[in-house]
């Protein structure tokens, strides 16, 4: 079982990037996983924007990320690029803050036009900072996020079925068991 720190970069309360986050969190602790959510908002804005790496709040994070086998990061995109949140945390954590984690990237957005910003803006960031292996991210579409009024977060079918594949590699490079339905498909 590998310990998985599940890093959401979204500045809203009603995040449908958290919301994912928390649904593919539940995944990973099915298949094993001991996870552990950090929703970045929830951090004090005046030690995320005054770079204060001695706050209590910051250190807590930067330890969570320390002892995590993998990391999950999970962002909005906003024109062209992830949070400036995500930004704010990642700056404050040391240069190889994730030397040998396995780390999976994942965005959404209202357009495919930011599809590649996993792979041109976060990636690199997440390589400079010693990511041992960066699995292949994964983008959804706003659109293809429900959240029902009683808070049941739907995915749309086809992104569904991606995000599983992702998540479920994921969790194999930490060598945590993947879904049946997963491996079902693995052996056609």
């Amino acid at each position: 079982m590998a310990a998985i720190l599940s890093i959401s970069g979204s500045p809203s309360a009603i995040s449908r990037t958290a919301r994912l986050l928390r649904h593919l969190d539940a995944r990973l602790t099915a298949q094993g996983h001991e996870v552990i959510p950090l929703d970045v908002r929830t951090l004090p804005a005046e030690a995320l924007l005054g770079a204060d790496f001695k706050h209590p709040a910051i250190v807590e994070a930067t330890e969570l990320v320390a002892r995590a086998d993998g990391v999950v990061v999970g962002t909005p995109v906003y024109k062209a690029a992830y949070s400036g949140l995500l930004k704010s945390l990642l700056d404050l954590l040391p240069q190889y803050a994730l030397e040998g984690k396995t780390v999976l990237p994942l965005a959404t957005g209202g357009t495919t036009a930011h599809v590649l910003a996993i792979d041109y803006a976060l990636r690199p960031v997440l390589n400079s900072m010693g990511a041992g292996h960066i699995v292949q991210g994964w983008f959804t579409l706003d659109k293809d996020i429900t959240v029902g009024d009683d808070g049941t977060l739907t995915v749309a079918p086809g992104s569904a079925e991606a995000l599983e594949q992702v998540v479920d590699r994921f969790s194999a490079a930490l060598g945590g068991r993947t879904s049946r339905t997963s491996l079902l498909a693995a052996t056609a």
